[in-house]
């Protein structure tokens, strides 16, 4: 027992120390039992180990205790687990050691440990030498899971040092045929191929080609995993390299016809690359009389509503260049062109048309029917066409007027009142935090808070409901009057948070005081006046909460819009009245901003009980609401780079009792006068809120978000555009800012954004408050300076359409259109053109639908031009649709 102790210890020390050939020598000359003894000591070290700094001791220890631990378990499981472990590693010892340590085991137990280790997920990173090693000294089956085989790959790629190429190492491997197989199943294996193989002579496309003709690959079985792996799809890495390799195959004229199946799967279903090499396959068999005219048929069943144009386009060229072979195919191949009448591209439905009427004579009569039934499915233009040249029924049909369909204009919602008990509140607390929330789920728990803070046998309840779920908020645990909290707080109440701290008494009131009483201590921008103004009023209510409560809050507005009903704040102040409680003067004039005001008779007696009531807040709100309110300030257009923005005036109508926070509200707007960017710039949390401080003044919001919103189209950053819904929806002029942010955000980078600005496009349309001449115009200088692109305003502007609305963006386009079409004519090749001819396709679609006739400036030349490309293909399709009017 002596001699295992001191074998032991000698081993230990040794591993201490990183010896690892002396580490080494002492475990040759052990037994089994003497490793296991030797095991628990190890174990100990690396909890040692784990524990203690990454230093140049402990680094130097990892890999000879990596090697021993692993010689020392004499069970498989427990030595692949050591070796795969997460703490050792980084630092492990190189797999010729641990081929030296483990060599001397039975030839299974070194298969069973391969084996595992192959089993292990690639992130374990085992090394493919110690894998393949064990493989070589146990004789076992090679493995074919992920973690070997893409070892294997990369092994393969990374013995360029020897001189040799892929083919030549590929033919040394004893198991090539196995792993060759194996690589066929393996996720995501081709952007390993890809990037270590490249496509070059040496690749290893040519290598799995050129040993498949050697016969050291199966031929039909290599053919068959590979096209087995194009049909199973995935990302796009996998689908180019095994389509490269299909293509090194060089498949022969009978390997193709027996998988015509396949390629007719293929054709229909996958990427694009793949769909096209099926489909030229298919047609070369086709046009060889390999392939049935229903087989044809099929095919084109799934080509001709493929998105991709080319593939589209391509089928058609097939389908006629097969009915000019076999004119008698016109009975199976014609009812296939004519799907072709439904496709979303105008293009594809006139070559489709035009195939029609060239063979439709050689067709029998129940085919003539179910093609012109098809015709229907034309857009309006072809439809007019198709009547003449293929006898549609209902030639001298009167068309039906054309009828937009708008979604229905939102209707407001009111804010429900305050929760009434703390758990509930709290829940609501909750909600909020996690996800913001709108304007009136923030209005009516701040309510709540404010109202439970008032009673002080509700403070301490809803202090103990809030507990849990603030748990996340970094400064809930910090210590009080922590610097950091203070000056969190004091530079910004970060909405609810404010109010959480002060119930939790993590904020001191000295900084809610200097808050409430100077605002921010930021420098001021063009979002300040409004950011400030709503910032207010939370310092303010949370200083109260700690000095003198409200007993609940004045401005909490009635509708979701922030607008307030002028009865229901008469009603609060005298409940204030009667209580004797103090306003708050952020609160009151919050009150004010959004009381409605709109000379009705509604407010004419609002405004009498407020006089009635004898208190300077009674008398203030009878004033605000017998006299004009604050009218819209005058705007100008300011260009920066190629954004258009807005300069504002002053506002009229502020009163100079309002707290100063509220006064900046009138206060003019310079773009280049204040920070472009700012900490409003990056955060959005709070934008919604701002439309609530001002309601009924949109304008006022929009004008100062307008950085933000141009950013989507000019600088393709993603997400500011969500506001435009919103704008949309809120009450008030639609004016120039609105039209504006709603422009920008048609021509936004990402498609989520271009949804958000369709979404208020069709609001604005609903409520009849769209400018769509504004709009438009504001369009072609944004596409004219380069602002907005116009393929990314096709897209938007056709998803609006195809909701209902072809009229509000024929309006659109009518005017935005001219623009374009003038830069053509005067530079024949305007850089905005990119994406032009989608746009003329849009708009001679909505054309075509609504009936419009007219002339449109510029139109002729582009319609005039040479060629056929999409731009003038559609230029002359709307202008046949101007000249002649054509209704759906």
């Amino acid at each position: 027992m002596s001699g295992a102790v001191s074998a032991s210890e000698a081993l230990l020390g040794a591993v201490r120390a990183g010896r690892m050939g002396e580490a080494a020598g002492l475990l040759d000359g052990m037994t089994d039992a003497e490793r296991r003894t030797c095991l628990p000591a190890l174990k100990d070290l690396r909890k040692e180990l784990r524990a203690a700094p990454w230093d140049a001791a402990s680094r130097k220890a990892y890999p000879a205790l990596h090697a021993a631990g692993a010689a020392c378990h004499t069970g498989a499981a427990g030595t692949a687990t050591w070796l795969t472990a997460a703490d050792l590693r980084w630092s492990q010892a190189s797999p010729g050691v641990l081929l030296h340590v483990l060599g001397d085991r039975e030839r299974d137990w070194l298969g069973d440990v391969a084996h595992r280790l192959a089993d292990r997920p690639p992130l374990a990173q085992v090394p493919y030498e110690l894998m393949s090693g064990l493989v070589r000294l146990s004789g076992c089956p090679v493995p074919t899971t992920e973690t070997y085989v893409v070892g294997w790959v990369e092994q393969v790629g990374s013995l360029w040092q020897r001189g040799d190429t892929i083919l030549q190492r590929l033919r040394q491997d004893p198991y090539t045929a196995e792993l060759v197989a194996a690589v066929f199943e393996i996720p995501d294996i081709g952007s390993r191929l890809d990037w270590l193989f490249g496509d070059g002579p040496d690749s290893w496309f040519n290598a799995l080609a050129q040993l498949t003709r050697e016969g050291t690959l199966d031929r039909k079985a290599t053919v068959d995993a590979c096209v087995a792996r194009l049909l199973r799809g995935g990302v796009p890495s996998d689908c180019r390299v095994f389509l490269r390799l299909l293509t090194a195959l060089e498949l022969t004229r009978e390997e193709e016809r027996e998988r015509a199946a396949d390629w007719l799967a293929l054709a229909s279903d996958a990427v694009s690359t793949v769909a096209s090499h099926a489909q030229s396959v298919l047609g070369s068999l086709a046009l060889d009389g390999e392939l049935t005219p229903r087989q044809l048929a099929e095919m084109s069943g799934g080509v001709l509503f493929r998105t991709e144009k080319k593939l589209v386009r391509a089928q058609l060229v097939l389908l006629g260049k097969a009915l000019r072979c076999d004119p008698s195919s016109a009975a199976e191949l014609l009812p296939a062109v004519a799907q072709a009448f439904g496709h979303e591209d105008t293009d594809v439905q006139e070559r489709a048309l035009k195939l029609v009427e060239r063979h439709l004579d050689a067709a029998p009569p129940e085919v003539r029917g179910e093609v012109v039934d098809a015709a229907e499915d034309l857009s309006p233009g072809l439809r007019v066409r198709a009547t003449e040249t293929l006898g549609l029924e209902g030639a001298d049909r009167v068309p039906e007027s054309y009828v937009e369909l708008l979604p229905p204009a939102p209707e407001p919602a009111r804010v429900p009142p305050a929760p009434d008990s703390a758990v509930e509140l709290a829940e609501e607390v909750g909600a909020l935090l996690a996800s913001g929330g709108d304007v009136a789920a923030f209005e009516r728990t701040l309510d709540g808070l404010v109202r439970h803070g008032y009673r002080d046998r509700d403070r301490d309840a809803l202090a103990e409901a809030l507990k849990p779920v603030v748990t996340r908020l970094w400064w809930v645990d910090a210590e009080p009057q922590y610097a950091s909290v203070e000056k969190y707080f004091r530079a910004d109440p970060h909405g609810m948070e404010v109010m959480l701290a002060t119930l939790l008494g993590q904020v001191s009131t000295a900084t809610l005081h200097r808050a409430d009483q100077h605002g921010p201590m930021t420098d001021p921008c063009v979002h300040s006046a409004v950011a400030a103004a709503f910032n207010a009023r939370l310092w303010e209510a949370a200083h109260r909460l700690r000095t003198d409560p409200l007993p609940f809050l004045l401005a909490t507005p009635t509708w979701g819009s922030g607008v307030l009903e002028p009865d229901e704040l008469v009603a609060r102040l005298d409940e204030y009245r009667r209580l004797g409680a103090r306003p708050g003067e952020a609160d009151f004039a919050q009150a004010l901003l959004r009381v409605r005001s709109d000379g009705s008779a509604a407010s004419a007696a609002a405004a009498e009980r407020a006089a009635a009531l004898g208190t300077a807040e009674g008398n203030r709100l009878a004033l605000w609401l017998t006299t004009d309110g604050p009218s819209l300030p005058w705007s100008s257009r300011r260009t920066s780079g190629v954004r258009i923005l807005l300069e504002l005036g002053e506002l009229d109508g502020v009163p100079g009792e309002f707290p100063t926070a509220f006064r900046r509200i009138g206060r003019p707007m310079g773009l280049f006068k204040a920070r472009a960017y700012c900490a409003h710039y990056w955060d959005r949390a709070e934008r919604h809120h701002w439309l609530a401080v001002v309601p009924g003044h949109r304008e006022l919001v929009a004008a100062r978000l307008l950085r933000e919103l141009s950013s989507v189209a000019v600088e393709g950053t993603r997400g500011d555009a969500s506001l435009l819904p919103l704008l949309a929806e809120a009450p008030g002029e639609a004016g120039e800012a609105v039209h504006l942010g709603v422009a920008y955000g048609l021509g936004a980078r990402h498609p989520e954004d271009r949804l958000s600005a369709v979404d208020a496009l069709l609001v604005l349309a609903a409520r009849g408050q769209l400018d769509a001449e504004r709009l438009g115009a504001d369009l072609g200088q944004l596409m004219h300076r380069g602002a907005v692109k116009p393929l990314r305003l096709a897209e938007s502007v056709r998803t609006a359409a195809t909701t209902g609305a072809y009229a509000t963006v024929w309006e659109i386009l009518r005017a935005a259109l001219p623009v374009l079409l003038a830069d053509l004519a005067t530079d024949g090749a305007a850089a905005s053109a990119r994406g032009f001819g989608e746009l003329l396709a849009v708009a001679a679609e909505c054309a075509e639908r609504t009936g419009a006739r007219g002339y449109m400036a510029h139109l002729a030349p582009a319609a005039d031009r040479r060629g056929s490309s999409r731009l003038v293909t559609q230029a002359r399709r709307l202008r046949a649709t101007l000249d002649h009017g054509v209704a759906a």
